[in-house]
């Protein structure tokens, strides 16, 4: 990140000091410093404290808090404003408050009341960032901007008459004719061939299925349309602070933004995270690795998390002790160089005073919020060290946002299906195996992986197919699942029988699909495979498959398909390709890694009992080891040789080690030592 120093974790929350008497800013200062507070989010929400009619700005009050932070030696990430328009703008431009898909307009006294393709908003937008750019762009306390917040979040889509122009535009851009267009979106299927471009709308409300190239090109075109609003605020920030980084935070699996997309648009990701406190306690981290991943294993910051609980689930569990604290060090161990929360001092007043925060409404001293972020805030102002180094991975899932997209539209045969299933099936195995495991795109660069898993490829866009197919042919094993490379990127059916894009990879046709209608279970045979078990429970879907030269591994054991392929493995080159026909237990997927890392030579850093993780980041000569205990119980860890310095006590370790219930060790020591294994 530039012009930050590369020593240190940044540790803060969002800071809403507007909503306080200036007294209390002192005591923030105070007890931001005992915390070991470093960094700040300031002035997310505060465009109408800031400005009040067009070109009439009040930065008084920020120019105070900003020499205070500087003062105190805290850092400001510093945001535009731009997420909650204020009423005077909205009275005087209702124009650019959101339509919804039925033709509801939404009102103000909420956030996100904007229409993104709203001129209004854009130039009002334009004005505030470029004046608090010129105010601020010198100031010591000022070390990032923060465009926005949480864009669509409430909003991801609007169906307005402005949005329609634009969306016009946006496909001329894209197709370049009315007659590409046409041959696009398939119009000759039930009447809907457009010939003037003002016939062309969003996806508006309709009285059965809509258009599934409209609909998928709508999609892209509010990722982009959302993305130039950041945009347009980052060339003016970059135009007048070339060296402060820019940022905004995203969230965990939002499908209706195209994040690798936005990523390479800005200088780091951050990310706004909020597991549900009673579920799985590995649940946040493939949000992590997603998170690294967008920007290729750049460090990365958790830029809003809780301390015990949210406000807005139907019941909001509280996180038990220690449970913030694994959290955070497992994002560290992911790759995170900074941990933050939403917000630092709880509020009094609005739609979020129930919201967890680092100070909650009582006296700090008897808090066990304060005490425990107290506590984190200070363990991590000696890990320094770790910043600026990487996390390692050999291991890879394919990912592709428009394939989400494109997999859960209406009119398939299983109208379940979800992307996210697939991916989970396959980052639970590896993170039970301390495997570690990047997400990799289109433009990705293979080469550095051993083993890629590609779950439900729905949309295999030009290309894609014979990336995957190189990476196999050079040596890589892949694992396909069922329902893959049946579309172009234009939601078009692959001519030559499913998987065409992948036939001669896999070595295998599926002739048709046996979707059963619940999801009992069903069992599928292995015939061949040492490392797997004689049976597996299946369930959800199923293929009716054909052998074009492909191994078959195991078959389905029922249905008028008993004794077809299930699990197919084709060698293609130097390496080979695997085939899933179905939906497994999660008992299949652990075993079938367990073989496949076996072939592969794939190794977690350290052997550790169940329930504990093992990651490793590396830079400037030093390796640090992370052991992390996702359970509440006590586990002992034979260390098998190593030998190296705990950093968070400062004690020197050898042979075992014990970790607390959701304890976490730290293992520090120098690159190509022979004491890890």
């Amino acid at each position: 990140m530039p012009d930050l120093p590369s020593s240190h974790i940044l540790f803060g929350g969002d800071y809403n000091p507007e909503q306080w008497p200036e007294t209390v800013w002192k005591e923030d200062m105070l007890l931001m410093r005992e915390a070991g507070v470093n960094l700040v989010s300031i002035g997310i929400f505060s465009w109408a404290k800031l400005q009040s009619a067009p070109g009439v700005f009040h930065f008084e009050w920020m120019d105070r808090l900003m020499d205070l932070l500087a003062e105190n030696g805290i850092w400001a990430d510093l945001a535009t404003a731009t997420a909650s328009p204020p009423a005077w703008l909205t009275c005087r431009h209702p124009e650019m408050l959101p339509t919804l898909q039925n033709g509801t307009r939404l009102s103000i006294g909420s956030r996100q009341h904007y229409n993104p393709s709203s001129r209004a908003y854009r130039e009002a937008c334009a004005e505030l960032v470029r004046a608090l750019a010129l105010r601020y762009k010198d100031h010591p306390a000022l070390a990032m901007w923060h465009i926005n917040n949480e864009y669509a979040c409430h909003v991801p889509a609007d169906y307005g008459d402005e949005t329609a122009a634009a969306f016009r535009e946006w496909l001329r851009d894209r197709h370049g004719s009315l007659e590409k267009l046409n041959e696009s979106w398939g119009t000759a299927f039930w009447s809907q061939h457009y010939h003037e471009w003002e016939e062309v709308l969003p996806p508006r409300a309709t009285p059965t299925f809509a258009n599934p190239g409209q609909c998928l090109d709508f999609q892209r075109f509010c990722s982009d349309a959302l993305l130039e609003c950041c945009l347009i605020e980052a060339r003016i920030l970059r135009e007048i602070t070339p060296s402060k980084p820019i940022t905004t935070n995203f969230m965990e699996w939002f499908k209706p933004l195209d994040y690798r997309k936005w990523a390479q648009c800005l200088d780091f990701t951050c990310l706004d995270i909020y597991p549900q406190p009673t579920g799985p306690v590995q649940t946040p981290v493939k949000s992590f690795d997603m998170t690294r991943s967008w920007s290729d294993g750049k460090p990365w910051v958790i830029m809003e998390q809780v301390t015990t609980h949210v406000n807005w689930r139907q019941r909001n569990p509280t996180k038990p002790p220690g449970l913030m604290r694994l959290w955070s060090y497992q994002a560290i161990a992911h790759g995170a160089d900074g941990i933050c929360y939403f917000q630092w001092r709880q509020a009094r007043a609005g739609a979020e005073k129930f919201h967890g925060s680092m100070v909650g409404h009582g006296e700090p001293s008897s808090q066990r919020c304060y005490q425990e972020t107290k506590a984190l805030g200070n363990e991590l102002k000696g890990l320094g060290r770790i910043a600026g180094t990487t996390f390692h991975a050999e291991a890879a899932i394919f990912f592709d946002q428009e394939n989400w997209w494109a997999l859960e539209q209406g009119s398939k045969p299983n109208n379940d299906l979800t992307y996210v299933r697939g991916v989970e099936n396959f980052h639970n195995a590896l993170h039970a195996l301390s495997i570690g495991t990047d997400f990799v795109f289109e433009d990705s660069d293979l080469s550095k992986y051993k083993l890629l898993f590609v779950p439900c490829l729905y949309m295999a866009k030009p290309g894609v197919a014979e990336k995957i197919g190189a990476f196999v042919e050079a040596g890589g094993t892949a694992v396909i699942t069922y329902f893959s490379g049946i579309v172009d990127g234009n939601d078009h059916i692959h001519l030559g029988g499913y998987p065409a894009p992948f036939r001669s990879l896999l070595g295998l046709s599926v002739e048709e699909w046996a979707v059963p209608q619940d999801d009992l279970p069903f069992k599928v045979s292995v015939t061949r495979q040492p490392g797997l078990a004689a049976s597996y429970n299946a369930s959800f879907w199923a293929e009716v498959i054909r052998s074009e030269g492909a191994e078959t591994m195991a078959t389905f054991s029922e249905g008028y398909y008993a004794g077809l392929p299930a699990v197919t493995r084709h060698a293609f080159g130097k390496g080979c390709a695997w085939y899933l026909g179905t939906e497994f237990e999660q008992a299949f997927y652990d075993d079938l890694l367990k073989v496949l890392a076996r072939d592969t030579g794939l190794t977690p850093p350290l052997a550790v009992p169940a329930g504990v993780e093992v990651t490793r980041r590396t830079g400037a000569g030093k390796e640090f080891l992370f052991l992390l205990n996702q359970r509440n119980e006590a586990q002992s860890i034979d260390l098998n040789g190593l030998s190296g310095t705990e950093i968070l006590t400062g004690r020197q370790i050898a042979c075992s080690l014990e970790l607390a219930p959701w304890g976490v060790a730290i293992i520090e020591t120098a690159v190509g030592s022979e004491s890890i294994e």
